[in-house]
């Protein structure tokens, strides 16, 4: 009750705190302190003013003076709800998403139907992924305020990520029942429209998803969506003449789209499919997808002529990507067999007689040279690189000004284990073309897989904005091939910090992919691009399954590892093998070294401290820590590589590496029943990776020499490595 006393405000100074409310909801922080500044003049106890004023601080760039009046104010009156949604505001700002969920919980404890605070809840948990608790939320939103469309949209979308789509369609029913629009513009009605039905789709109701298609189909902007769903739910329904009419339309609207003609080749018996493929091609010749399904079900004598039209065409165009296009048909030997002889065939006549065959007429000069080309990507593709260098030295020899001879010839030492020759034919690529950003980017690759670093950053930096370092640019950029090749090459230097920090960089580049989500759970719902969102929130769930995370993650536990590895006390001397003079010496040597460090250490703080000043006037960033000493000093390296697995052992389960990078983790952390499961997963995957036997081993006699280990576990981990050794 004196808290609730303390919180009422006399009538003049209540409408002055009312106007805060709406000058933070105006973005006027300037006008809204000096207000809440004039309260506390009168009223300096009163709590939600001083949290409000925290507030302001905090949006006007002083967040520890504003994190300091939000904590006194809700000291001040802890049973205030907009006391712990302002302390929850400050969490969010700086998305500390957790603590911020807290604040609104409690908030909710003292207002349980406050709207606003409710919204921001719901925005919250759905960021978090807490689907179980936003449905509970938004129901209360709903039930708070029916008349607003948002919240009803925003609980049908929460049944559906709690795999309840038949409860997100009843919404949406009732939703229409109420007679409330949700949309204004005929592109929102469609999207709505569209919404339903794929929520529809998922209850696995296809004929009332394609009754539901059928019936909005006059409403509809996004045609081509409409298409394709209205084709799969008739192949869903068994429906197969209609359905192939309905592939067929869209084969005709986009004959370049694969999707669309393996979903009509999937309605067809296995004899069918050459004949509908020629006669797709006839309608349509210039679709490369109907021409490589085509040769991807050729077999025997038809593939030979039908894959010798394609080879003929493409290095008579001279196509350089004419061999990624055909490596795909090497899973099948025959097939192999077929186009390398071929290839090999055509290299001989065209240098005898300038054509592919004894028949043929003359083919122009550059048909050799790009069957040369196509050979020596052939070679190294089967590793035999001596045959492959050769013959891209006599490409190059044959007409020496094509860039993409150089970049291969570069490709095929690298495949070698030559990296500086591979580094250098690949700047003379580089050069010969100045204006490519990709040769540039190739070129400086090599250069950081060869160690030149500076020389690399160089290179890159002739596309890079002039007024930043380049660095900064790429960083600013979210470049990750860089920030991966530039760790691994500080990594092979040994130069853990830098390393680590290019890492951890990029680790941060999918953190700033998941939080900029944040804004769009209030807007997509606002703009209703509903199945977008939807997607996008699944894409989003799966995005640390991406390669290049998984290279910076390896890239990271490695260098862990090596600060992990690293004997404790390696810098100091070893007075046991000293005589008194040499033990006086090291001893000055130490205290002069740890004196010299002492004063480094405050002269980079005063440093440091003078770069943020001057970032914050200049408002351009500054490296702090250009060594990544952050990282490399680190007291839990162990710890810290786990921040980079962990999500690849639950986005990427059928990867090996995936799990020998946590085995080395766990056995490191001596937690072995870890480790044995890592193990295990590795031998289930692939009982042959070569190190798996190597690994069981070290885990066994890890076991054996750990004294105090508790018997129970002993025995699991033996039972476990039983069932390994079964596999």
């Amino acid at each position: 009750m004196a808290a609730v006393n303390k919180r009422e405000l006399p009538p003049k100074e209540a409408a002055v705190f009312r106007n805060l409310l709406k000058n933070y909801e105006l973005r006027q922080y300037k006008k809204g302190l000096k207000l809440a500044e004039g309260i506390l003049k009168k009223h300096p106890e009163h709590g939600e003013t001083m949290a409000l004023k925290g507030l302001f601080l905090n949006n006007l760039e002083k967040k520890e003076e504003g994190y300091e009046y939000v904590k006194k104010g809700l000291l001040k009156d802890l049973t205030s709800h907009i006391c712990w949604h302002v302390y929850g505001l400050l969490y969010r700002a700086d998305k500390n998403y957790e603590e911020a969920a807290k604040c609104y919980a409690n908030a909710l404890k003292f207002n349980k139907n406050d709207l606003n605070i409710l919204r921001d809840f719901a925005i919250l948990q759905t960021q978090m992924r807490h689907y179980d608790a936003l449905v509970d939320t938004r129901t209360r939103l709903l039930e708070s305020k029916p008349q607003n469309p948002p919240f009803w949209l925003g609980l049908a979308i929460a049944y559906q990520l709690v795999n309840e789509p038949h409860n997100g369609v009843k919404v949406l029913n009732t939703h229409a029942e109420s007679n409330i629009p949700a949309a204004s513009t005929d592109f929102e009605k469609s999207e709505l429209l569209m919404y339903h039905n794929m929520l529809l789709e998922e209850t696995g109701d296809f004929q009332s998803a394609l009754d539901h298609l059928l019936e909005i189909e006059s409403q509809v902007t996004d045609k081509r969506s409409w298409k394709e769903k209205n084709a799969l739910y008739l192949v869903k329904l068994g429906k197969k003449e209609e359905g192939e009419k309905a592939y067929r339309i869209l084969i005709s609207e986009n004959p370049h789209n694969g999707a669309y003609i393996k979903a009509l080749l999937a309605l067809k018996e296995k004899s069918e499919i050459n004949n509908v493929l020629t006669d797709l091609f006839a309608q349509y010749p210039r679709s490369k997808a109907i021409e490589h399904l085509i040769l991807e079900h050729a077999e025997g004598e038809s593939f030979k002529v039908k894959v010798e039209a394609s080879l003929q065409n493409g290095l008579r165009k001279g196509i350089p990507s004419l061999f990624a296009a055909m490596k795909k048909y090497y899973a099948d030997a025959e097939k192999q067999r077929v186009i390398e002889e071929l290839v090999v065939g055509y290299s001989v006549s065209l240098e005898k007689n300038g054509t592919f065959g004894a028949d043929s007429a003359k083919e122009p000069p550059t048909a050799l040279l790009w069957t040369l080309y196509y050979l020596a990507k052939h070679y190294d593709f089967h590793h035999k690189l001596e045959k492959a260098l050769e013959l891209i030295n006599k490409a190059i020899a044959h007409t020496p000004t094509v860039v993409e001879l150089y970049m291969t010839k570069g490709r095929i030492l690298k495949h070698s284990g030559d990296a500086q020759q591979a580094s250098k034919v690949m700047n003379e690529a580089r050069e010969m073309d100045l204006q490519d950003r990709f040769i540039n980017s190739k070129s400086a690759k090599y250069m950081l897989r060869a160690g030149e670093i500076e020389e690399a950053e160089r290179v890159l930096g002739l596309f890079t904005r002039k007024d930043v370092n380049t660095v900064q640019d790429l960083t600013d950029m979210q470049c990750q091939w860089f920030m991966t090749e530039e760790g691994n090459a500080y990594l092979n230097k040994k130069e853990y910090g830098k390393a680590l920090k290019r890492f951890h960089t990029l680790e941060k580049f999918y953190v700033d992919y998941f939080d900029d989500q944040f804004d769009f759970h209030t807007y997509c719902l606002r703009k209703l691009t509903l199945r977008s969102y939807v997607d996008t929130l699944r894409w989003e769930d799966k995005l640390r399954a991406h390669p290049f995370y998984l290279k910076a993650a390896k890239g990271a536990v490695q260098a862990y590892l090596a600060l992990a590895d690293k004997p404790a006390g390696t810098d100091e001397f070893d007075e046991a093998n000293m005589s008194e003079a040499d033990k006086k010496k090291a001893r000055n040597k130490a205290r002069k070294a740890a004196l010299k460090a002492q004063q480094d250490q405050e002269a980079k703080k005063a440093q440091e401290k003078d770069d943020a000043v001057k970032q914050k006037h200049d408002k351009k960033p500054v490296d702090l820590d250009p060594e990544g000493e952050k990282y490399a000093n680190t007291e839990k390296p162990l710890e810290d590589a786990l921040v980079f697995v962990k999500p690849l052992e639950l986005l990427a389960p059928q990867n090996v590496e995936v799990h020998a990078l946590g085995f080395e983790i766990y056995i490191r952390q001596q937690k072995y029943l870890l480790a044995v499961k890592a193990l295990g997963k590795i031998a289930r995957i692939d009982k042959k990776t070569p190190s798996l036997k190597t690994n069981l081993d070290r885990l066994e006699a890890a076991v054996k020499a750990h004294k105090d280990l508790d018997p129970k576990i002993k025995q699991v981990v033996d039972l476990e490595l039983t069932e390994i050794s079964k596999l």
